[in-house]
């Protein structure tokens, strides 16, 4: 019986102390990892060559000439404007795509998901109102209004644009 009970201590102990120790470590997918990329070489910096090769470049030196024709800046405005705009329009990119990410087919569906969404959509508004009294302390409250309807009017014609481009399916 004696040492019966020794085997069923020794078995209860290698059992216990197994239970903590593990042959290979796999710590689980990431889930709430999503990396941020740097931003793109050139962009708050007017690098000529990079711009013109890129697609991407392209489309925001257009709405840069855009912007700037439609706001009327003078050279200094426009000096200490667009870097804190090329700043506004990365950070909403980041947060955008971390919100289609997000809704993306790969996240399971639930309250989780749900909550990460108006997570993102806070957050989106946040940048939104601390680049606007940046915006205000650069330019008059007319044409920081007409930034919002510029920008607008330069999104609405590019979809209309690509649109019209790829015809009609």
């Amino acid at each position: 019986m004696n040492k019966l009970l020794k085997y069923i201590f020794a078995l209860l102990f290698v059992v216990c102390a197994g239970s903590q120790c593990y042959a290979q470590y796999y710590p689980g997918p990431r889930r709430h990892y999503v990396p941020v990329p740097p931003p793109p070489p050139g962009y708050g910096v007017r690098v000529a060559s990079a711009r013109q090769s890129s697609p991407e470049y392209r489309v925001l030196d257009v709405k840069e000439r855009f912007i700037k024709r439609q706001l009327q800046l003078s050279p200094q405005q426009a000096q200490k404007f667009f870097p804190l705009y090329h700043e506004y329009q990365m950070e909403l990119f980041n947060m955008q795509r971390l919100k289609r990410l997000n809704n993306s087919s790969v996240q399971p569906d639930g309250t989780d998901q749900v909550n990460k969404d108006l997570y993102y959509e806070t957050q989106i508004i946040n940048i939104k109102q601390r680049f606007k009294d940046a915006f205000l302390r650069i330019l008059p409250p007319e044409k920081v209004s007409e930034l919002y309807k510029s920008e607008r009017q330069f999104n609405d014609e590019l979809v209309r644009s690509l649109s019209e481009r790829n015809g009609p399916r």
